[in-house]
């Protein structure tokens, strides 16, 4: 009976804080907004179009053009946006609504100590902020250690129960026996530790991993291609051919893209050779594999940020003042390699490893590293909803589209920092941050 009233608070704690969160941002229901700021980034070109209004219908963009032609129905709510550029709606490709940050609590010990319950109402939390950032869909890759409690948020998401983007995710994640944490190395044989993802060895096994995830409301199938079991922590691939080869097959099969985590060459090249969709961080890939890579349209996530932000916490670098880590230079190196020959870049952070909302670092990195403003736009955007096949629904404004929209202070297109300054955020219509709001 104990456990049972304990059972009961628990949940009747968490369905009160969630109310609450919602509560917090009530969304104005759809209907008709014009749209008015000081200029359009429509994502089918490279520049902005001064003076361009963008007309918003139940949920769906009915138009955008130069301001004076387009004629707003009768009770149109207009929303003035002087000094802002608005854009589609910034998706982030690379997200882990579970973790925060390893110099708040490290990575082990957020698996370890730290109730799924409690994860689940910080990913709620993590979700609204990201929101309001002006990030719009998240690709989460792996909920490290907490189930499938992502497919719950995403359906609080999808019901209006809390605030957040729209998610796609990756559930549990799959890697190979041993070869992921916490542990088992540095810990005593004889304790049973949670994992971060699902283990799995064999084909067999990694084919039944697939189809568990798929039926438990995963969208993509995340694996780890590779990771540090070799010789004195080496990156080495951790799956054979054959196992990776299942893995993505049987993911195809049912209908579902594979992400891979890879860092070295040898692991970013298999993961190519099995045929997987997108390749995140590949900060040890050769010029040879990229340029499989491009042959055969895989798309990269470069994770620069991700780097750099454990570089500041274990490493004692600190940003404008300190030289590059080795690590930073392996990602830059790597970066601005695909970006020479072409590969599909998106915009993907890892946010998790760094604060949730500071999104916005990962196309500013990218700038940094070669592309232009522009270019970083076009990878959080349009590019981004083709890597997710949603490009029919997402990552331009155009007509037809879901309403998915973020403007910002200042102008992205030419200046990317100001990314840092989200003045209106809108998701399928209904607004979630308006200059008059209060956040």
């Amino acid at each position: 009976m104990r456990a049972s009233l304990t059972t009961w608070w628990q949940t009747a704690a968490i369905l009160l804080l969630l109310l609450c969160s919602l509560c917090a941002t009530a969304a104005t229901p759809k209907g008709d907004w014009l749209l008015l700021p000081e200029r359009v980034w429509t994502g089918d070109g490279d520049a902005a179009h001064s003076g361009w209004a963008v007309l918003v219908h139940d949920g769906a963009i009915a138009a955008v053009g130069p301001a004076a032609s387009i004629q707003a129905p009768a009770g149109a709510q207009r929303v003035e946006l002087p000094g802002a550029t608005l854009t589609p709606g910034l998706i982030d490709l690379h997200s882990h609504l579970f973790l925060h940050p390893y110099n708040e609590t490290l990575w082990n010990d957020q698996v370890l100590t730290e109730p799924q319950d409690y994860r689940t109402l910080e990913a709620a939390a993590h979700a609204k902020t990201t929101l309001l950032a002006g990030f719009t869909t998240l690709r989460d890759l792996g909920t490290e250690g907490a189930g499938y409690a992502d497919v719950s948020v995403k359906r609080a998401i999808d019901e209006g129960l809390i605030p957040g983007p729209r998610l796609l995710v990756a559930t549990r994640a799959i890697v190979a026996t041993a070869s992921y944490g916490p542990g088992p190395r540095g810990f005593r044989p004889d304790i049973e530790l949670p994992g971060g993802a699902q283990e799995v060895s064999g084909v067999d096994a990694a084919m039944a991993a697939v189809r568990e995830q798929a039926a438990r409301g995963a969208d993509w199938i995340k694996i780890y291609g590779d990771y540090r079991v070799g010789p004195d922590g080496a990156t080495v691939p951790t799956f054979t051919p054959a196992e990776l080869k299942a893995l993505v097959e049987t993911a195809h099969q049912i209908g579902r893209p594979v992400a891979v985590h890879a860092a070295s060459d040898a692991g970013v090249r298999m993961a190519v050779e099995a045929g997987v969709d997108s390749v995140e961080h590949g900060y040890g890939a050769s010029e040879a594999t990229f340029k499989l890579m491009k042959q055969r349209g895989i798309a990269y996530e470069p994770t620069l940020t991700a780097v750099a932000a454990t570089a500041e916490y274990f490493q004692h670098y600190v940003p404008g003042q300190s030289a590059p880590t080795e690590r930073m230079r392996e990602a830059e190196r790597a970066f601005r390699t695909a970006l020479k020959l072409g590969v599909t870049i998106g915009n993907g952070s890892d946010v998790g490893v760094f604060t949730h909302g500071d999104n916005w670092r990962e196309p500013a990195a990218m700038v940094a590293y070669g592309m232009t403003p522009a270019q970083a736009l076009h990878a959080a955007t349009n590019v981004a909803a083709k890597i997710l096949r949603q490009s029919q629904h997402l990552g331009r404004i155009a007509p037809g589209l879901a309403a998915d929209l973020a403007a910002f202070s200042g102008d992205p297109s030419t200046q990317i920092d100001a990314l840092k300054k989200p003045v209106f955020v809108m998701k399928d219509g209904i607004p979630y941050r308006t200059p008059d709001m209060t956040r």
